[in-house]
């Protein structure tokens, strides 16, 4: 059985040009989602990798679009060997069914990895330089009510940080800041 395998980063982007680049498969399963490709933790992706037995082939349009850490892409491919289905890159013309294809493989993933650091960096750099210019705000802030009595009952041990985050509807980092800021007050 040939499965395609789509994944953009965010779902305000556009799956349409990978689609159209598989339609030379003949592709009889498709899994597709709009998630970061970050880790492994990927609805779709998960069911892909459940879905498949031997003898299938996953198609893919390039190996950034399976994951973006060497470890992550080295890890589904030996999943998908594991379980002896073929794994073809339609971007890098890649076969992993193939010692060139496997070494290939590691290279690329390698690549994919270091320009997802990079442009962490360039983004890190470009918030730096934005808040040097006091263009950069950072997110938008959080209205909290009732901090100042939930503050009370945590203070007197009434509730836990978790439920304290829980009354307020805020994370636990946000909590932490909150709680900072309050302090310094």
């Amino acid at each position: 059985m040939h499965v395609a395998y789509i994944r953009v980063s965010t779902a305000e982007q556009n799956e349409q040009r990978q689609v159209d680049a598989m339609q030379q498969y003949d592709i009889e399963k498709w899994f597709i989602e709009k998630v970061s490709g970050k880790d492994k933790n990927r609805p779709k992706l998960q069911e892909m990798l459940n879905f498949v037995r031997e003898g299938d082939t996953v198609h893919i349009h390039d190996f950034s679009r399976l994951a973006r850490s060497t470890k992550d892409l080295l890890d589904i491919v030996e999943q998908l060997n594991q379980k002896n289905v073929r794994l073809v890159s339609n971007k890098e013309s890649l076969d992993t069914s193939t010692a060139t294809g496997r070494l290939m493989l590691t290279v690329v993933a390698a690549i994919a990895q270091f320009e997802r650091e990079c442009m962490l960096e360039r983004q890190l750099e470009g918030i730096a330089a934005a808040k040097k210019d006091g263009r950069y705000k950072g997110g938008k802030r959080k209205v909290v009510k009732n901090f100042d009595e939930m503050y009370a009952r945590y203070m007197a041990r009434e509730i836990n940080k978790v439920e304290f985050a829980k009354a307020l509807n805020v994370s636990r980092p946000t909590l932490d800041k909150l709680i900072a800021e309050h302090t310094t007050k």
